[in-house]
């Protein structure tokens, strides 16, 4: 476990002097590391991204702590947050198709694994409906039952396919030529790299 790396991201944490009540400071983070409650320190660290966006590297190294910790499932988050962070956010709103309505008839793993298809307006020369291709990684469980809704994050396997979305639009999930699912843009997030770029 590389500390002195742990320690650099945690530099995004609120200053002790200027830290509120509620504020996460460098102090907290390496109150846990000193007494080897790596994975509370990783888990704060890792909430940080809904804060101010940390830039990829940061990701990559809490990927890298977690990996080294076995945990799995920090892992992916992780680097998918890395991901995130270099081609930008999209959340939406999903609602699965009920059991009976689809082929499926057990929950969508939650934890990016699924990468469905998605019909997000675009069209094949012929004028049919020309699939897009984005992982899906289920918001706060860890899978989602037919008929479930829940909030969702989106990974585009081509991401300049998907830069036209804006909150409020819908979008459909398809793992056959039946709709899977429907989904209402929540929220579409530049990269972290072209954020600092404007400022």
């Amino acid at each position: 476990m590389r500390v002195p790396e742990l320690l650099e991201s945690a530099g995004l944490l609120a200053a002790e002097a200027a830290a509120t009540d509620n504020d996460v400071t460098v102090a907290d983070v390496w109150d846990y590391l000193v007494n080897d409650e790596w994975d509370t320190a990783l888990d704060l660290l890792e909430d940080l991204g809904d804060g101010r966006p940390p830039p990829p590297a940061f990701w990559e190294a809490m990927a890298e702590a977690a990996e080294e910790l076995r945990m799995e499932r920090s892992a992916a988050w992780c680097r998918w947050r890395c991901f995130e962070a270099r081609n930008g956010v999209m959340r939406a709103d999903l609602t699965l198709s009920p059991a009976g309505a689809t082929r499926r008839t057990t929950p969508v793993p939650g934890a990016g694994v699924l990468r469905p298809m998605w019909n997000i307006g675009h069209h094949s020369p012929t004028g049919g409906p020309s699939w897009s291709v984005a992982a899906l990684w289920i918001e706060g469980r860890p899978s989602l039952p037919p008929g479930g809704r829940a909030p969702v994050r989106l990974f585009p396997l081509t991401p300049a396919h998907w830069r036209h979305l804006r909150p409020g639009d819908r979008i459909t999930m398809h793992e056959d030529r039946s709709v899977a699912g429907t989904a209402t843009i929540l929220e579409v997030r530049s990269p972290v790299a072209a954020s600092a770029a404007r400022r």
